[in-house]
């Protein structure tokens, strides 16, 4: 998803000093590329904190205090903030999953948003800055979505950037995951082709939102035929509506074929999450244990 922060240089200076200062900073990086390299081995559930958080900067307080009462024990944690930025903070994510019993799976920064003369060193600086955060957490997957279509750069600034991040996502092991939205830069299969055609490797994927595609009118099934050796993660999410814009809706009110699309899924032989993830602003209505029916929803394709 969106959100308002994209890292100043300043910023990106002061963090990876704090990195360096604290050892939170991969020291002795190894190399690891294979073509069949994948986040897990498996296919396992997680939750987004913006199921609990929405998009405001409660520095996962509601996460924590909901998510260990749902049943889910993956992560993925939403750091749009530019206080969550730091080795402390990050520290107080692992303090915190280690006494609720939560394990961090992902970290879902900030788009790709290059503006200006600097804009490409700065949105490679904090996607790094991120991939190291992950290495430490114990996380092996970072998501970005991109700017509004045709803003920052298009389609080529987020393929450009995303250049100069294989050989650090390869040295980590670490994936950086690409995130559909609707009605931005990276939205069609046509966008998809345009980015695995120009970088080749097992390191950069898709993260299949299925909302998003959903609200686009753009089939599933054929995103499934076309990318599934790339599609590294998913985004669960209900839509109101086929072809009409995203809109999330609780899940089983919307249009989603899941059994369908997470059965196809499978069959290819997909391995990797599977993360609930209800976008909304703020949650609405009995989200908690609508959250909770998802656990019970989700569960039966996890592996066992």
């Amino acid at each position: 998803m969106n959100s308002p922060l994209t890292i100043s240089r300043r910023t990106a200076v002061h963090q990876f000093a704090g990195l360096m200062a604290t050892g939170w900073v991969l020291a002795e990086p190894t190399r690891v590329r294979a073509a069949t390299a994948r986040p897990i081995s498996k296919i396992e559930l997680a939750i987004a904190t913006i199921c609990t958080d929405g998009f405001g900067n409660q520095q996962h307080g509601p996460a924590f205090q909901v998510i260990p009462k749902l049943g889910f024990t993956n992560v993925e944690f939403n750091v749009w903030h530019a206080n969550m930025l730091t080795p402390q903070y990050m520290q107080s994510i692992q303090d915190r999953c280690q006494a609720t019993g939560l394990k961090a799976i992902s970290l879902q920064g900030t788009e790709f948003s290059p503006e200006g003369r600097t804009g490409i060193l700065k949105e490679v600086a904090h996607k790094v800055l991120l991939m190291n955060y992950a290495k430490h957490l114990g996380c092996k997957v970072v998501k970005f979505t991109g700017a509004a279509r045709d803003t920052c750069g298009g389609l080529p600034a987020v393929i450009q950037i995303c250049r100069e991040l294989v050989s650090v996502a390869e040295q980590l092991n670490v994936f950086l995951v690409l995130e559909n939205h609707a009605n931005n830069v990276i939205e069609t299969i046509e966008d998809y082709d345009q980015i695995f055609s120009a970088i080749d490797s097992p390191y950069v994927g898709m993260c299949f939102d299925m909302g998003h595609f959903e609200g686009m009118g753009i089939d599933l099934h054929q995103v499934i035929k076309r990318f599934a050796p790339k599609i590294l993660h998913v985004d669960l999410k209900d839509c109101k509506a086929r072809g009409q814009g995203h809109q999330t809706v609780p899940f089983g009110q919307g249009v989603t074929d899941f059994n369908g699309v997470l059965n196809h899924l499978v069959e290819t032989g997909y391995q990797g999450y599977l993360v609930v993830e209800q976008a909304w602003r703020e949650p609405k209505g009995d989200w908690q244990n609508d959250l909770q029916a998802a656990y019970q929803r989700f569960q039966k394709w996890e592996s066992k």
